[in-house]
């Protein structure tokens, strides 16, 4: 019992990256157990070649996508709570999260929309708020591989974007990529229960 208070501060934060993440104390400690053990080097940050080391990411036919969102506006390193912040997108929903938030209070990591905002930045590979049909065919690529023919990767990169684009632009914005799964279980299909 006491040995779980003391490694809890072995982590720098850790109650404010609780109330931020919603992580419980013990989810946090298995977090940084899993961090120091990608930190083979222990450098006290994660590089990409650390992260690759994560076999469900290296078998993801997004895993470069994925872990190219640990590393915001080129940065070379993620830090622990860097790497908790990301992490906690994956956070499932649950009773506690449909709570009131006070006005101040920022909308959860876990939430419906801050899981649309991380799957939107998975397509806009140029990061200009838009997924074009060329930024569609090159996700499509990657996860479907030789599976399927070039014409009708494109035949499907290009019916996407046409049906999600509402405002005719030739790609589709943030909200236009919302509108188009708003019947989707994105809170279930964007979680992992072990991050409980």
């Amino acid at each position: 019992m006491g040995s779980s208070g003391s490694r809890a501060s072995q982590i720098p934060d850790a109650d404010s990256l609780r109330r931020e993440t919603g992580f419980s104390q013990a989810c946090l400690l298995r977090l940084h157990r899993r961090f120091q053990n990608l930190d083979s080097n222990k450098k006290g940050y994660l590089s990409r070649v650390d992260l690759q080391q994560i076999g469900a990411l290296a078998v993801n036919p997004l895993g470069d996508r994925i872990i190219d969102s640990f590393f915001p506006e080129g940065n070379l390193r993620v830090d622990f709570p860097g790497f908790v912040r990301v992490l906690a997108h994956f956070r499932p929903v649950d009773d506690e999260g449909t709570r009131t938030r006070g006005p101040d209070e920022p909308e959860p990591f876990n939430s419906r929309m801050n899981k649309l905002r991380f799957a939107f930045q998975l397509y806009d590979l140029d990061r200009d708020g838009k997924i074009s049909q060329q930024e569609m065919l090159q996700v499509l690529r990657l996860m479907v591989g030789v599976q399927v023919t070039e014409e009708q990767l494109e035949s499907i990169a290009d019916r996407t974007v046409q049906e999600a684009d509402d405002d005719g632009d030739g790609a589709v914005s943030f909200l236009e990529f919302a509108k188009s799964l708003e019947k989707m279980d994105i809170e279930q299909k964007m979680s992992i229960r072990i991050l409980k």
